[in-house]
Order: C-alpha cells, then structure tokens, then sequence
C-alpha cells in the first residue's frame, strides 16, 4: 500500500477502491473526490455530515465573546463563527481504544 506514514491520504482511499472494487485509478481517485465534494457541500449549507458506523461531522455556531490574547493579557473580541468538530460513533471509538 501507498500509504503516508501517520496519515490516511486520498490516494490511498482510491487505491483501496481501485484494489477492492476493481474501479480504474482514475474512476477510484474521481469517486473519493465527489464523495469529499458532497461532504464538503452539505456543511457549506449548514448540514451535519453523519457517516453510520464512523462519526459525524457535526457544525456549531459560535456567538461573539470577549477572549485574551495569551502573550499580552490584552482582551479581545472574538467574532461570531461557524466551527466544525468530529463526533466518533461508539463503534470507532471501541474499535480504537482496543489499539
């Protein structure tokens, strides 16, 4: 396997795609790109991403607050923002704390 040490990349989603589906490199690669794209689109529009089994991708939106900036103590507004933040389903979390 092609993979990256530490990290899962595209190209080794696609390889596996490639090797267990019997897609071309090309069909592997295009497919893992227009499933990251619909992901990618469904949070831009405010949706949760909920991938049974795994985890869900889950959105929060943050209000304005009153922060410090570490280095000077100075207080500092914070503005209002969206943020994202990854829920692993109990299956994964099983799955990984038996190592």
């Amino acid at each position: 396997m092609m993979r990256s040490v530490g990290t899962l990349t595209r190209a080794d989603l696609a390889e596996t795609i490639n090797r267990k589906m019997g897609f071309s490199r090309a069909e592997s690669l295009d497919m893992v790109e227009k499933i990251l794209a619909k992901m990618c689109e469904a949070m831009s529009d405010g949706e949760n991403v909920k991938i049974s089994g795994f985890g869900s991708f889950v959105l929060r939106d943050k209000k304005e607050r009153v922060g410090r900036n570490p280095k000077t103590g100075i207080e500092v507004p914070i503005t209002p923002r969206r943020v994202m933040t990854f829920r692993s389903s109990q299956k994964l979390k099983e799955r990984i704390s038996r190592g």
